[in-house]
């Protein structure tokens, strides 16, 4: 227990120290947009990835601007090695952005661990030659050290942090999982969800300072288990409902 604690303040730490300005940059589009009354999207492709673009968004806490695209085909809900085959074929995620809708004007948020499979860069590039604003949430390095031929990878051998307008590393070693065992041949302990969440939220936390040093209190759901929490909510269910899709 110790030692994954170590290891995973250690990270957080690294992302704290390393990726203020990225995440303060990411603040600012974010603030740009919500200021617009205009929705942030945001996509997970792969496996546990999806559960990061689910972690902010209809989140106690978080902001009710925020989109999550929960598309079916890389949920391990569907089957993980089909998940897998998903997010690793070519063309995917460009038929997922273009069901989306998004075009000009819109905000979009890419979170994937490892920051190099094909769904992936495609949603990436086919958002940003759709006039989209491109946020990546990713490891640098993990993406860097991983093999170009790797079957995972985009054909284009492309790192989500090249494609993206603006990119925030969260340092996961390659592998993710970080403690070593005497006679077990592979780590253990994974990181990458605590890094997401992590720099995420920050973005999240980041984006409400900075509307509220503009004179804008967005809108910021209340948990429905706390007290009063679906009256609170239901204020700006109207303004929301029917904009957000999976709502």
């Amino acid at each position: 227990m110790s030692a994954y604690l170590t290891a995973i303040t250690g990270l957080l730490g690294r992302i704290e120290a390393e990726e203020q300005d990225s995440i303060a940059t990411a603040a600012g589009v974010l603030a740009d947009q919500i200021a617009a009354d205009r929705l942030v999207h945001v996509y997970g492709p792969g496996g546990h990835s999806n559960l990061a673009a689910q972690e902010i968004f209809f989140r106690a806490g978080g902001l009710m601007h925020v989109s999550a695209i929960l598309d079916e085909g890389t949920l391990l809900s569907n089957g993980a090695l089909r998940s897998m085959a998903v997010e690793r074929t070519p063309g995917y995620g460009r038929i997922v952005i273009a069901n989306a809708g998004l075009g000009t004007g819109d905000v979009l948020v890419l979170v994937n661990a490892y920051g190099i499979n094909a769904a992936l860069i495609d949603a990436a590039s086919t958002a940003r030659d759709s006039g989209v604003r491109t946020i990546g949430v990713s490891s640098r390095q993990h993406a860097e050290q991983t093999a170009a031929d790797h079957p995972a990878r985009h054909p284009s051998g492309a790192n989500l942090h090249d494609v993206v307008d603006v990119a925030v590393d969260t340092k996961v070693p390659i592998g993710d999982a970080v403690l070593e065992f005497d006679g077990l041949p592979e780590r253990a302990g994974a990181v990458s969800t605590f890094a997401n969440a992590f720099a995420l939220n920050t973005i999240v936390l980041r984006t409400l300072e900075e509307l509220l040093s503009r004179g804008i209190s967005p809108p910021v759901w209340r948990s429905g288990n706390a007290p009063g929490g679906d009256e609170a909510n239901a204020q700006f269910l109207d303004r929301f409902r029917q904009r957000v899709r999976w709502l």
